[in-house]
């Protein structure tokens, strides 16, 4: 049987360089947590609608938290290498910040597994932040997405992540 084992810290890709999914069975499960954030800046104006419930589509927020959540549990269809993860918990949570203008988002995902949660995180963030997108785009064409990244990061054999353990892109 040929050796498998990946040759570089890339673990989606086997000794023949051959995307595969990793295998997960010799893992131990732990309690595993991740935290993601980013953020949507956009006009004063466009932000005003969302604080004061007024746009078109209703409640921005609320929807794009519930985005949010349904992306977390929809992460492993999305991204084609990711297990399935039962999830036991998913929040999703924004602060208005006027001084960008705009809202920043931070997602938690959690769950007791064989393997980590960051990518579940990461797709709350990033369809949190499309859905306000889609529902302010009518108001505000020009809102920029930025700045989605892993803050947090703990359970499983690499431990424990803090944002600040990694440069500022």
């Amino acid at each position: 049987m040929p050796d498998t084992k990946p040759s570089s810290p890339l673990t989606h890709f086997d000794a023949q360089g051959q995307a595969h999914m990793v295998d997960v069975a010799a893992k131990a499960s732990t309690h595993r947590v991740a935290v993601a954030e980013g953020r949507i800046r956009m006009l004063p104006a466009t932000l005003a609608l969302i604080q004061a419930g007024t746009a078109k589509k209703g409640d921005v927020l609320g929807i794009a938290r519930i985005a949010g959540i349904q992306a977390a549990k929809k992460t492993s269809d999305l991204i084609p290498l990711c297990h399935p993860i039962a999830l036991t918990r998913v929040a999703v949570e924004f602060d208005i910040e006027p001084d960008l203008p705009g809202v920043r988002c931070q997602a938690t995902a959690e769950c007791t597994g064989q393997t980590g949660v960051e990518m579940e995180a990461l797709s709350a963030v990033s369809v949190a932040l499309l859905t306000i997108y889609d529902m302010c785009k009518a108001a505000d064409r020009g809102m920029v997405m930025d700045g989605v990244r892993l803050v947090e990061k703990r359970g499983g054999k690499s431990g424990v992540f803090f944002v600040d353990q990694s440069p500022e892109l």
